[in-house]
C-alpha cells in the first residue's frame, strides 16, 4: 500500500526523494532460485510538517513477520550488548525487584535472559511463531502476537503493568506507529521506564548507511521525530545513549512524567539542529552521495573478480539485501555468502539469487577476497576470518561511507 499522509502527524505534504527501484522483501530468502518472487516498491518520502523519513510503501506486516530468519542471539556482539543493556537500563530504572520487565518484539529472548539471571520477573512478546518457539524452549515467558494497544490491554489484564518496558529496533517496523506507542503507554507503570532502541537516521545520513533501507523499516527516526511521536502520546524523554547494534543507533529513554533531562538529551537536540539532519535538502545530497557510492562498489568488486580472484560475501543480512539488489550485483560476481545462522543456511538471497552457505563451505572454496556484507559486524568476522581460517586474503568492506578494501 502507497501512503498519502505521513505514518506519525497525518500530514498529506510528504515528497518521494530517493527511489532505490523494486525490491522483494530482504527477509523473504528463496529455498530454490527459481521460486517465484513478489517485488514491490522501495523509496523514502519525507514528511514536511514533521520532517519523518519514511517508506513510501507499506508491505503487509504479516508477510514480514509472521516467520522470521533473524534471530537476535547469533551474533556474539548482540549477547555481549544484552548485559550491557540490562545494566544500563537498571542503572535509569532503579535495581528494585519489585514489578517485571517487558519487551517488545523479544526474538529469541536474548536481551530478557540478563534480567531473568538477576532475578526478574520478565515477559516478551513477538509475532514470529517460529522465533517464539525458540524463546519458550529456553524458559524464556513470550507471547506469540503484534504489539498495539489491544495487546496491551490484555497484556495489562493478564499481568498488570511493567516497571520497565524496552522495544529496541522494532519501533522503525512498525505499520501502525501511533497504535504501538499507545500500547507502550497502556502497559507502563506510572512510575516506570521506557526504552526505545533504533536506528539513528542521523547515523544514516551521516554514514550513507543506504542499506538499512528495506521494507521492514517504515521510518527513519531522528531524536526530534522520535520525541515528536513519544509525547503525542504522553511520553517524555529524559536520557540518551547510543547502540552499536545495526550500524550504531540511539536508545531514548522516557517516562510518562516530564522531569530533570540529561545534558546528553540536550547535547543530541543541539547536535541534530546545527548538523540540519532534519532537513530536506541534507536527504537530497544523501540520495546523489548513495549513487555514486553504488558505482564506485561494483567497481571495486569487479576488481576483485579480475586476474582469477575469487570473491565470496559474509553476512546475507536484511541490510545486505538492500545493497545487492541496489548495486546489481548478482552470481557472476558473487557466487556465494557464508552465514552463521543455519536458518539462513542452504537458501538463497531474495532478488540476487546468491546461495547462502556454512562457513565451512564457503572457505573451503579459498576464497581470494571476501566482501563483507554485513559490515556493521566486520571486527568480528575479520577476527573469525583470521584466527579461525587463517584467512591471508583482502576484505571488502561497502560502508560506512565509502566503500574500502582492507588485508
Amino acid at each position: 500500500m502507497t501512503i498519502t499522509q505521513c505514518r506519525v502527524c497525518g500530514s498529506g505534504k510528504i515528497k518521494t526523494f530517493f527511489d532505490l527501484g523494486n525490491q522483494p522483501p530482504s527477509n523473504s530468502l528463496l529455498n530454490s532460485p527459481t521460486d517465484p518472487e513478489t517485488f514491490y516498491p522501495l523509496s523514502l518520502t519525507r514528511c514536511a510538517d514533521c520532517a519523518l523519513v519514511q517508506l513510501t510503501y507499506t508491505v503487509n506486516p504479516k508477510e514480514l513477520f509472521s516467520h522470521y530468519v533473524w534471530v537476535t542471539g547469533t551474533a556474539k556482539g548482540t549477547q555481549e550488548f544484552s548485559k550491557v543493556f540490562c545494566e544500563k537500563l537498571l542503572a535509569r530504572a532503579g535495581n528494585g525487584k519489585h514489578g517485571y520487565v517487558l519487551e517488545i518484539a523479544s526474538n529469541d529472548g536474548t536481551f530478557l535472559k540478563p534480567f531473568m539471571e538477576k532475578g526478574y520477573s520478565v515477559l516478551g512478546v513477538d509475532p514470529a511463531e517460529n522465533i517464539v518457539e525458540m524463546a519458550e524452549k529456553e524458559g524464556i515467558p513470550t507471547t506469540c502476537a503484534f504489539w498495539g494497544s489491544e495487546e496491551a490491554k490484555k497484556t495489562v489484564e493478564k499481568k498488570g503493568k511493567a516497571r520497565i518496558i524496552f522495544a529496541r529496533n522494532v519501533l522503525p517496523h512498525v505499520a501502525e506507529t501511533n497504535d504501538f506507542v499507545e500500547g507502550l503507554r497502556i502497559a507502563l507503570e506510572d512510575e516506570g521506564v521506557l526504552a526505545i532502541e533504533a536506528h539513528y537516521a542521523k547515523v544514516i545520513l551521516e554514514g550513507l548507511h543506504y542499506d538499512s533501507i528495506y521494507h521492514e523499516h517504515l521510518c527513519y527516526f531522528t531524536l526530534r521525530t522520535l520525541e515528536f511521536l513519544l509525547e503525542k502520546h504522553g511520553l517524555y524523554a529524559f536520557d540518551i545513549d547510543t547502540s552499536p547494534i545495526s550500524g550504531g543507533g540511539i536508545i531514548v529513554y522516557a517516562k510518562k512524567t516530564k522531569g530533570e533531562e540529561s545534558e546528553a538529551l540536550a547535547s543530541y537536540r543541539a547536535e541534530e539542529e546545527k548538523e540540519e539532519v532534519n532537513t530536506e535538502k541534507r536527504w537530497e545530497e544523501f540520495t546523489e552521495r548513495a549513487k555514486e557510492h553504488k558505482k564506485e562498489f561494483l567497481r571495486i568488486l569487479r576488481e576483485a573478480t579480475q586476474s582469477g580472484g575469487r570473491l565470496i560475501g559474509w553476512g546475507a543480512s536484511a541490510r545486505s539485501s538492500t545493497l545487492l539488489n541496489f548495486a546489481g550485483v548478482n552470481i557472476a560476481t558473487l557466487p556465494m555468502i557464508i552465514d552463521l545462522n543455519p536458518l539462513k543456511q542452504g537458501k538463497y538471497t531474495a532478488g540476487t539469487h546468491i546461495s547462502i552457505v556454512s562457513a565451512e563451505k564457503g572457505m573451503g572454496a579459498r576464497p581470494t577476497h571476501v566482501c563483507i556484507t554485513a559490515w556493521n559486524f566486520a571486527e568480528e568476522i575479520r577476527e573469525t576470518l583470521k584466527n579461525t581460517y587463517g584467512f591471508k586474503g583482502t576484505c571488502v568492506i561497502p560502508l560506512p561511507k565509502n566503500p574500502r578494501v582492507i588485508s
